[in-house]
């Protein structure tokens, strides 16, 4: 729901973007391409979106590095008061007794996902000879999603000049921070990246629930019970479309703190096994042999499906 309001969100920049009618036609839009592609009718469309997001995230880096040379005056007063913000005794000790830390957690938890439990579902499809190159993987992700992405728009915006407020923000503050370094090219560039990544974000968690179905129901459901899903599915992109950010984040914000409670004592439970798993990496790479794994290296006490 919230993908799909970000995504059309993207076009209230636009003269033709009417704010009763235009998310839910974009939503509406948005909903039955998604479902097309659940359905596999639109294997051309993945393929082109999943060629083109690698593309258009480094675009988007170094199109945020092209902001900052063009306002490259503002940065020392930029760095100035991140570094004075981030270091107030007052406004540390206000954050740690307020809400500023736990938006921040909220915030990191929807950046990268990272302790969510989510993001294995997608490590797990990968093809390997040894799960630590995958862990190693999803490590470099979060820098890349977190430290990367998010620091390079927090630069853009911050040299642009551009003050972000209550109705402008999101979405159209970053497009607002382009304008104003661009022209009209800044918004339509976000509206595309936006379309793309929100996409796949939406296809991406959809692929998820197919296969936590599969796992709990031990087969693959029945054309029924999939229509139904679809049909749940497409609703709530539609309907998200049209929801206010407000309401959306609170939603997510509670769904992502459950997932993360659920998930973090499975991680402690576990880590003994990944640290096994880690080292085993390490002393095969250390023989210079490429690393393969067995379950029964690490003395796992379960049978296992694969690693055998």
């Amino acid at each position: 729901m919230l993908a799909s309001y970000n995504l059309q969100s993207t076009f209230s920049a636009y003269s033709f973007y009417n704010e009763k009618t235009s998310p839910w036609i974009i939503g509406l839009i948005l909903a039955v391409v998604c479902v097309y592609c659940l359905v596999g009718g639109g294997k051309r469309v993945i393929k082109a979106t999943s060629f083109l997001v690698p593309i258009m995230g480094v675009a988007y880096v170094l199109v945020s590095l092209l902001i900052i040379c063009l306002n490259i005056t503002t940065l020392p007063n930029v760095l100035k008061t991140i570094f004075v913000e981030a270091f107030d005794i007052k406004a540390i000790f206000g954050g740690f007794s307020g809400s500023c830390v736990m938006y921040g957690i909220k915030r990191g938890l929807f950046s990268n996902e990272a302790g969510v439990g989510s993001a294995p579902n997608a490590s797990a499809s990968a093809e390997i000879s040894h799960p630590a190159k995958q862990g190693l993987v999803q490590v470099l992700s979060v820098f890349i999603d977190t430290v990367l992405i998010c620091s390079a728009t927090a630069f853009m915006c911050m040299c642009s000049g551009v003050e972000p407020s209550e109705k402008l923000s999101g979405a159209p503050y970053i497009q607002a921070a382009l304008k104003a370094s661009l022209g009209e090219f800044g918004p339509i560039f976000i509206t595309v990246a936006m379309i793309l990544f929100a996409f796949t974000t939406l296809l991406g968690n959809l692929y998820y629930v197919d296969k936590c179905i599969y796992f709990i129901m031990g087969k693959v459901p029945g054309k029924k019970f999939m229509t139904a899903y679809h049909i749940i599915a497409s609703l709530l992109i539609f309907v998200g479309a049209g929801l206010s950010a407000g309401l959306l984040w609170n939603v997510a914000d509670v769904f992502m703190g459950g997932m993360a409670l659920i998930n973090m004592p499975v991680i402690i439970y576990l880590s003994k096994y990944a640290v096994r798993a880690l080292k085993d990496y390490e002393k095969q790479r250390k023989e210079g042999k490429e690393p393969v794994f067995k379950a029964k290296n690490i003395d796992l006490p379960q049978e296992t499906d694969y690693w055998n």
